[in-house]
């Protein structure tokens, strides 16, 4: 009895345990084109044996996981005659579709990359009827001019395909000026950052990587051959393209030699700044703004001491900073007047 006793209260939990496992698989399986067993076994933390019982109960479920052997094998969602079960109906899935095809293009700001997504994992399940029925209406229901740049969501969705499936991706690119370019690339992530989607890759014919503006390149097809994933500067492509874009945006640049610590400089400036530790008590900065005045200002902003290494305009603008500044603690000094003693001193 004691025995049974244990094994009654044991069950519950380890029911609970299998289900958040089950989960944590279909969350999984449609990251990758597919997953080896012994890749899943390793993510889940769990023997190659337990992830075939696992796939045999999620198909027993009703969902869709296909299968192949050999070296491209393994296992993938597959598109089946009707959406998992206990998720959406076909209805239900028409309608998230397009809700999240309008969050994708900025309807909604601050979900953008969560919606996208969230959208290349239902289409990649979702049965050929279904499909068809959204795009009917994807054809039909028109929208108004968006603030930003236009961008088709179907472009989003195969920039993000090809970032999931580690291959290459050949595109057209106009840049700011005109000029156009032919890009062969291995794409890495799809960013949203401030109203405009960035596709960061490592540009092979640059050997360096590249923030470019989705609504700027036109894809080639077909994709090009499958490629070993690189780590995203600074590992965090977010961080990254933003740095990037900021940068992008300034018109005058300098680098300043500033009397802190680097740990301690990073800490006052935006992401778009790099320092460069010096020694225990400086660093260097590469900053900008939208022209040396502006750019005289923050510099006096950060509460240390500094010196410009290569921006002689800043010159002028910070002797006329040093000269407003000196009359107004002159003025300062004056409005402070004789002190003024308490009675009975």
């Amino acid at each position: 009895m004691r025995n049974r006793s244990f094994l009654y209260d044991l069950l519950p939990s380890l029911v609970m345990k299998t289900s958040s496992r089950l989960l944590r698989l279909l969350a999984l399986l449609p990251t990758k084109r597919s997953w080896s067993g012994a890749a899943l076994a390793q993510e889940l933390e769990v023997t190659a044996r337990t992830i075939r019982n696992d796939i045999e109960r999620l198909r027993e479920a009703g969902y869709s996981v296909d299968s192949a052997a050999g070296v491209e094998g393994g296992y993938r969602m597959g598109a089946g005659a009707e959406l998992p079960p206990l998720l959406l109906d076909n209805d239900e899935a028409i309608a998230v579709v397009l809700g999240l095809r309008s969050l994708a293009a900025g309807a909604l700001a601050g979900v953008e990359e969560t919606s996208l997504r969230a959208l290349l994992k239902l289409e990649q399940v979702m049965p050929p009827r279904v499909r068809r029925k959204v795009d009917v209406v994807k054809e039909t229901v028109l929208t108004t001019q968006a603030t930003t740049a236009p961008v088709d969501v179907d472009q989003l969705s195969a920039l993000a395909s090809a970032c999931r499936d580690r291959q290459q991706l050949r595109f057209d690119y106009a840049a700011g000026d005109g000029t156009k370019t032919l890009r062969i690339t291995e794409p890495d992530s799809v960013v949203h950052d401030r109203g405009r989607w960035y596709l960061l890759a490592w540009d092979l014919h640059h050997s360096a990587w590249r923030t470019f503006r989705v609504d700027r390149l036109k894809p080639c097809t077909p994709l090009g051959p499958r490629f070993a994933p690189r780590d995203p500067p600074g590992r965090n492509a977010v961080a990254h393209v933003t740095r990037e874009v900021q940068r992008a945006s300034w018109d005058f640049r300098a680098r300043v030699k500033v009397f802190l610590p680097a740990e301690a400089l990073s800490a006052r400036v935006p992401a778009s700044v790099t320092v460069e530790g010096v020694d225990a008590s400086s660093s260097i900065a590469s900053v900008g703004s939208d022209s040396p005045d502006m750019l005289a200002v923050y510099l006096g902003m950060l509460g240390a001491d500094f010196e410009v290494i290569d921006a002689p305009q800043l010159e002028k603008p910070l002797l006329a900073l040093a000269k407003r500044y000196r009359r107004a603690a002159r003025s300062a000094r004056q409005a402070r007047g004789p002190r003024h003693h308490h009675e009975g001193s």
